[in-house]
């Protein structure tokens, strides 16, 4: 789970990067095999959880730019056959992404 979080972490930053290079609007969402990028054309990004296991829950997309500053944004991770254990991905919109500490509750 830690793994996969910092590595979201570094790929919403990456495209957070994309987004304001290219000023164009980018979107990260959760799938059901994973999790999409939105709006970067030749984005090579990847699209899928190091273990099959994580899950992503977000109250809407995440809205990665072109703007310098974001609203502030959070992605809760979770382990399927362990709900109970959490961690979250967030930013306050004007620092990185990185990894928050663990919630305690289930999804």
């Amino acid at each position: 789970l830690e793994r996969d979080a910092q590595r979201l972490a570094a790929l919403l930053e990456s495209a957070r990067a994309q987004s304001r290079m290219g000023a164009v609007p980018v979107r990260w969402r959760s799938t059901p095999q994973g999790f999409a990028f939105e709006g970067l054309p030749d984005a090579n990004l990847p699209t899928t959880w190091l273990n099959n296991d994580v899950m992503a829950v977000s109250q809407d997309s995440v809205l990665l730019g072109p703007e310098p500053i974001i609203a502030p944004q959070r992605v809760r991770l979770f382990m399927r056959t362990q709900p109970e254990r959490s961690l979250q991905v967030g930013t306050d919109g004007i620092r990185p992404f990185a990894v928050q500490a663990e919630a305690a509750t289930a999804p």
